[in-house]
């Protein structure tokens, strides 16, 4: 019952951690407008059945990626708890301009981990291993959500890595006091109940009310990414969020080009964080995404897919 309840509180609490949770209007200019299109959900492989290559790391984990397209490399790390397929709307969009990579975390989606990762860092070596593998001295890189502190990760380590950096729906701080002990919550809610309660949990933080109940399509296909991941993921992400190192003062030193973007309905990492940020940087930009929350890059995709398209072909 305890861990019941602490799942229950899950979406509140991260609202009330978040630095800032102010909701912008729809007349902000950095308000991303245009559409790329975008496959319907039905066209989509079903995320257990992916295919894709496997590179296996010095300590036993099987990482599984994927490529597509054809260009200069992209490379997009998804968040917790999902895996790449969280960018399959969005890879149609970028895929005839960018040879874009993703990545299954350890513990996540199609991967394997001999042991449960507790750490930020673990996630962005493997990471730079798969580009290693690939041949890929740099890249544009992305991170969603979790991705975002494991891209700010790489960078600290390897900074000559990158061609340029997107940051979705995501932070550079810390978790304060209350966020850490919440994500220490969710690792129990994970060890005694399993995942279930977890997804039922984020699914109304990860899409609009509009989108929940409007396409059930793209909350079948979203909840069966995050069951597709293990239960050994949940927990060491959760505790690699607690844990997570502050990045806010890395942010003034990143000198290549960056792209923020926010859905204007994020309730865990909301605008003001995302502006926040940019303020911080000095060569980023902003893109507020209408019509998505936190997982804005699969509900909102031909939005996303433009914001980067735009920001990228002006490098």
């Amino acid at each position: 019952m305890t861990a019941m309840r602490t799942a229950c509180a899950l979406g509140a609490a991260l609202f009330l951690a978040s630095p800032v949770f102010a909701q912008q209007q729809t007349a902000d200019p950095a308000l991303v407008t245009e559409r790329v299109e975008v496959p319907a959900i039905d066209a989509l492989q079903a995320p257990s059945e992916r295919v894709g290559e496997y590179f296996e790391t010095e300590d036993g984990a099987r990482i599984f990626y994927e490529v597509a397209g054809d260009g200069p490399p992209m490379l997009l790390l998804h968040g917790y708890p999902l895996s790449g397929a969280l960018f399959a709307r969005v890879r149609d969009a970028l895929q005839d301009d960018y040879t874009v990579l993703t990545v299954d975390h350890r513990g996540y989606g199609l991967s394997e981990a001999p042991e449960i990762p507790q750490d930020i860092g673990t996630y962005a070596n493997d990471a730079l291993a798969v580009m290693d593998h690939l041949g890929f001295d740099a890249a544009i890189i992305g991170g969603m959500s979790m991705g975002g502190p494991i891209a700010l990760s790489m960078y600290e380590q390897a900074p000559e890595r990158f061609e340029g950096l997107v940051l979705i729906d995501t932070t550079a701080s810390a978790a304060g006091p209350a966020e850490a002990g919440l994500w220490q919550g969710v690792a129990e809610v994970a060890r005694s109940a399993g995942k279930q309660p977890i997804i039922t949990t984020l699914l109304p933080d990860m899409l609009t009310g509009e989108t929940r109940l409007n396409e059930p399509a793209v909350t079948d296909y979203l909840t069966a990414i995050m069951q597709g991941s293990s239960v050994d993921g949940f927990i060491g992400g959760a505790v690699a969020l607690a844990e997570r190192p502050d990045f806010t003062d890395l942010l003034p030193e990143i000198d290549v080009p960056t792209l923020v973007v926010v859905g204007l309905e994020d309730s865990l990492y909301a605008v003001q964080v995302a502006r926040g940020m940019v303020e911080q940087m000095p060569n980023a930009e902003l893109a507020i995404i209408p019509g998505g929350s936190h997982a804005a890059v699969f509900e909102a995709p031909g939005h996303v897919g433009s914001a980067i398209q735009e920001w990228a072909g002006g490098m």
